[in-house]
Order: structure tokens, then C-alpha cells, then sequence
């Protein structure tokens, strides 16, 4: 699994969510729960993950959608 985004909005996430399955592209919200720990206050990054088979193509949806400057690093 390959990183795809980090952030602390829940609306970018389900905004990237849409797009991913309507891609019909799986992934995962790794600490999404964390916000019971931290008392709701969204401080720790949720991270969005892909297979590495799916990264370009995911990279291409979301790019396409306008949201190319949310990707984090190929690297």
C-alpha cells in the first residue's frame, strides 16, 4: 500500500473517496479513528492508501478532478 494523501479534512476525504470508488479503485482510511483518542479535535492526519498496482491510476483520477496539489510525493 502507497500513500496517496494526508490530510485533517473529512470533506476532502469524502470527496476522494468518491472519486476512488467511482474509479472503482480500493483504499484505505489508515487513523481515521484516532479522533477518540484525540478528543475530536482533528489534529492527527487521517492517510488515504491505494495497492501500489492502483497508484498511478489514482493519481491520474484525483489529478483529473483538480486535486493534484493534495498528492503527497512519489518519492
Amino acid at each position: 500500500m502507497q500513500e496517496l494523501v494526508r490530510t485533517n479534512d473529512v470533506v476532502l476525504l469524502s470527496a476522494i473517496g468518491a472519486l476512488l470508488d467511482g474509479a472503482e479503485i480500493d483504499y484505505l482510511v489508515m487513523d481515521q479513528n484516532m479522533s477518540v483518542l484525540e478528543g475530536s479535535v482533528g489534529v492527527i492526519p487521517r492517510r488515504v492508501l491505494v495497492h501500489s498496482d492502483d497508484v498511478r491510476a489514482a493519481r491520474q483520477v484525483l489529478t483529473d478532478a483538480g486535486l493534484a496539489h493534495e498528492l503527497r510525493d512519489d518519492g
